[in-house]
């Protein structure tokens, strides 16, 4: 069993399960979130993150897209996708078995394969691939209703202590 209640299972990945400090979401069923992120903080700017698990060593993140992350094209700014998927890593990580710890990204790779639209949710599937005691190894596909529009990879470096406070 693990340190946060996860009985661990084949491959030496954790089965799956709700993140610790999670809560479901009135407004969708089914999902779960961490609740708002800080006024003002970079994390606020992605809006709200639901996740929740999706088979052992696989979760979904998902955000709601709005005007706010649209490019002068008229579709989603490629820097809102990225600051989502790094995000998803994190959440749909946990909920694919990651360990408990604090994180740091080390890459992460992302093909942009079609527009994403505002209006419509972003659901980032999130493959938890190899955990090591340092490392966690990602990757996934984002969808917008069903259809593939980014895929990625990345690896997320678990560190000891968290920076303090500005």
């Amino acid at each position: 069993m693990s340190e946060d209640g996860h009985t661990l299972g084949g491959e030496g990945l954790e089965d799956v399960g709700v993140p610790a400090g999670a809560k479901p979401d009135a407004d969708n069923p089914g999902w779960y979130s961490w609740g708002d992120f800080p006024r003002g903080s970079f994390a606020a700017a992605t809006g709200r993150l639901l996740f929740r698990p999706d088979g052992p060593g696989r979760g979904v993140a998902r955000m709601f897209p709005t005007e706010a992350h649209m490019n002068m094209g008229g579709s989603i700014h490629g820097g809102a996708v990225m600051s989502f998927i790094d995000m998803a890593m994190f959440a749909g990580g946990r909920c694919a078995g990651m360990a408990q710890g604090h994180y740091v990204t080390l890459d992460l790779t992302t093909h942009f394969l079609a527009r994403g639209k505002v209006g419509v949710p972003l659901d980032a599937h999130v493959e938890l691939v190899r955990q090591t005691r340092a490392h966690a190894f990602m990757q996934g596909v984002v969808k917008q209703d069903g259809e593939a529009c980014y895929s990625f990879t990345g690896t997320l470096k678990r560190i000891k202590e968290k920076n303090a406070p500005a």
